[in-house]
């Protein structure tokens, strides 16, 4: 079927010390088990995290709850979980869900980037 020709791609690079997850595809319940594996090991690790979503094309209930409980897991290690999505439709969805209350949505990576680093250089630099 086409479903099983679309599987989700989820990749991993790292950059300025935080780990960047590009997912792609559908997240849905069928293929959330994977994005969940690899957030839950990340958000374990203490590094600032950012999920790209730029690239997915359908995020349903089970997607939105494996990003919401990597934030918490991530935010218990000191660490943060950032979504980068330029897509309306998709903002909108953390909007709706009031996710957006406890992760940080920006538009670009490099927003994201630049909020992780402003906050660290924030905590570490002369008061």
């Amino acid at each position: 079927s086409l479903h099983d020709a679309l599987p989700i791609s989820v990749r991993v690079r790292r950059e300025q010390g935080c780990a960047i997850i590009t997912v792609a595809g559908e997240v849905d319940i069928a293929t959330v088990a994977q994005l969940r594996e690899r957030l839950a090991e990340l958000a374990g690790s203490g590094c600032p995290l950012i999920a790209d979503l730029d690239q997915v094309r359908f995020i349903d209930a089970a997607g939105l709850g494996v990003l919401a409980a990597a934030a918490g897991r991530s935010a218990a290690h000191g660490a943060s979980l950032q979504v980068v999505c330029a897509e309306r439709r998709t903002r909108r969805l953390f909007r709706i869900t009031k996710l957006d209350q406890y992760l940080a949505v920006s538009r670009t990576v490099a927003d994201a980037l630049e909020l992780i680093t402003a906050g660290h250089a924030g905590d570490n630099g002369p008061v």
